[in-house]
């Protein structure tokens, strides 16, 4: 039996020295001729110990059969517990399962995929649902509604059958479909957020691009609003030459495609200082110990030196 490795405690004596009855364990739920060497022994806890062999099966490779047995109290019967395939320290495993949803990434949908939403998806919350509908005596009741389809269906006629109508004249719903809202479900404030950190990410005001740009995209032409309430901080791209042509760029973006870059006046240059106070201007009393010269004193100087 090969030298025995403790984790925690020592193991039992009669667990650790049923060898045999473990490895025949193993081959009876293995393969036959691909348990290997006997690798190692961990005692578990009380009169339970695991005994690990060597996997010789392909495409197991580091992986070992691990035996448990064990001893009731004042037995000296060993029995076996359990006979399972473990990866080893140094065994190949497939990397760790990630849902689907975690896994995709922009880009990934392609022609023909579908992409299901989550119905407690935190970027949608419900939209119009029908039910807050007038009371009776409103101007927007059913009965109104009715007389008016009525009055539509003696000018225009009946339908075809089978055709999908427009919500009810005068109805809620025809008001909510008129705004957009007649949707199951909308952006939530944390989908607008969401959206709005990754659309900025992209196309705002701290890319290079935009650093680098004359003026923002709130003052291009290029630059065609969108509704809703992102649209009070972003627009869509229209500049067929610009990087950003077709995307959702933030209203404080910009690049050298403005369509004002051309005719934008330079910025303004500071006038120069009229009195320099950043140089010191030499004023010699004395004359240059190298020359017999004397200084140029003026005779105002002079005086009030001889004064001095």
């Amino acid at each position: 039996m090969s030298a025995a490795t403790t984790r925690s405690r020592t193991p039992d004596r009669l667990c650790a020295e049923a060898v045999d009855l473990a490895r025949a364990a193993a081959e009876e739920a293995a393969a036959p001729g691909v348990v290997g060497e006997h690798v190692e022994l961990v005692s578990e806890g009380d009169r339970v110990v695991t005994h690990f062999f060597e996997c010789k099966e392909m495409g197991y490779r580091g992986w070992r059969w691990a035996v448990t047995v064990a001893r009731a109290s004042r037995a000296k019967l060993v029995t076996l517990n359990e006979t399972v395939l473990l990866p080893g320290p140094d065994s190949l495993l497939a990397p760790e399962w990630v849902p689907w949803s975690e896994r995709l990434r922009p880009g990934d949908l392609g022609p023909g995929d579908l992409l299901p939403t989550d119905a407690e998806d935190l970027r949608l919350e419900p939209g119009y649902t029908g039910e807050d509908e007038p009371p009776p005596n409103s101007p927007l009741s059913e009965e109104m509604a009715e007389l008016v389809e009525a009055e539509d269906a003696e000018v225009l006629g009946v339908a075809p059958a089978g055709l999908l109508l427009a919500p009810t004249r005068g109805s809620i719903a025809a008001v909510a479909e008129e705004l957009g809202l007649r949707r199951a479900r909308v952006l939530s404030r944390y989908g607008l957020h969401v959206a709005a950190d990754r659309w900025e990410e992209g196309y705002g005001p701290k890319t290079p691009m935009a650093q680098a740009a004359p003026a923002p995209c709130v003052s291009c032409g290029f630059l065609n609003r969108i509704g809703g309430s992102l649209g009070q901080a972003f627009g869509v791209c229209a500049n067929e030459f610009s990087p950003a042509d077709g995307h959702v760029v933030s209203l404080a973006y910009g690049c050298g495609g403005h369509s004002e870059a051309a005719v934008m006046p330079a910025p303004p240059r500071p006038a120069p200082h009229v009195i320099d106070e950043t140089q010191v201007d030499p004023f010699p009393l004395r004359p240059a110990a190298d020359s017999g010269s004397v200084s140029e004193v003026s005779d105002e100087a002079a005086a009030e030196l001889g004064h001095s």
